[in-house]
């Protein structure tokens, strides 16, 4: 050992007052090999890790324990199976402290719960799971009837030959796709050269639009939404604006005066909408638009080279 921490890890450190006569070490020092697991030892108690064999509700607090949660258990012989010893292991839930007993059943090959917990039934297809379904007990003792016996082998291999075709069929396929490696292997380089030179045309094609992601192809459902959409065009508007026109209109002759009125009424109303997107448009490209303090300057400036003029 390189350390005298390390000797005395692994236990082979010998103080100076220790004898031969003496006995081991666990002796000379009054303890046990196994140190805390085997505290009680002379009750045939040993302390060992348990793990869960299936999901159990907790007798306690009624919460469901999952499969494959340990614990430290306390594992003690209480009987015999014949030559085989019965193991009970008692531990506590973690989550009530309640105490949980389950012991071993050499007969059924299983372990079965004495006190402190209830074990949760879930029930399963044989199908969905994948699995095989294992006869139950009364098949089993029928199976010593040779008679019986000649008929279950006879069931077996009639769908033992229904399922061969399938299974020679997918046998085939298999061996078919995985058969050359070097063909395999050269369609998948293909097709991701294919991929690659594919994205480096849509970026290509991206970058001369100005844009700065990755368009995907041209598909027909994106031609005809497309199609469907219309946008306003100024005959639209105009026709629109004559079909308020007719709207606002009167059709009895008396009214003339008040029609002549509206229909002035909107034609004025038309024109202010027109003069209004003229000046938004020479705002969106850029134009100066004159402040009501400078229109006011310049009107007084104005006025004032008006008068000396007149003076002169």
């Amino acid at each position: 050992m390189s350390s005298l921490a390390a000797a005395r890890a692994d236990n082979f450190y010998y103080p100076p007052e220790w004898d031969p006569s003496q006995g081991s070490l666990n002796k000379f020092h009054g303890q046990h090999a196994l140190r805390e697991r085997a505290k009680k030892i002379d009750q045939g108690i040993l302390v060992i890790r348990f793990e869960m064999p299936f999901n159990i509700w907790c007798g306690g607090c009624n919460s469901m324990i999952a499969k494959g949660v340990r614990f430290n258990a306390e594992k003690k012989q209480v009987g015999n199976y014949y030559s085989t010893k019965i193991w009970s292991f008692s531990m506590k839930s973690a989550c009530c402290k309640h105490e949980i007993v389950i012991q071993t059943d050499p007969k059924n090959c299983e372990y079965v719960i004495v006190s402190g917990a209830q074990k949760k039934t879930e029930d399963f297809d044989v199908e969905d799971a994948e699995t095989l379904e294992l006869p139950a007990d009364e098949e089993r003792g029928k199976l010593v009837d040779p008679f019986y016996r000649l008929e279950h082998e006879e069931k077996d291999l009639k769908k033992k030959k229904e399922a061969e075709p399938v299974l020679v069929r997918l046998q085939r396929l298999s061996d078919a796709k995985h058969s050359d490696y070097y063909a395999i292997n050269r369609s998948l380089r293909a097709q991701l050269r294919n991929q690659k030179k594919r994205v480096a045309e849509e970026e290509a094609s991206s970058r001369k639009r100005g844009l700065g992601i990755r368009l995907l192809p041209n598909s027909e459902q994106d031609a005809a939404t497309a199609a469907k959409v219309k946008f306003s065009s100024k005959f639209d508007k105009n026709r629109k604006d004559k079909r308020a026109l007719i709207n606002a209109s009167s059709i009895f002759p008396g009214l003339a005066v008040s029609s002549t009125s509206n229909k002035r009424r909107l034609e004025l109303e038309s024109k202010r909408r027109k003069i209004a997107a003229t000046k938004a448009s020479t705002l969106l490209a850029g134009a100066y638009k004159p402040s009501s303090w400078s229109q006011n300057a310049v009107s007084s400036s104005r006025q004032k080279v008006a008068s000396v003029n007149v003076r002169r």
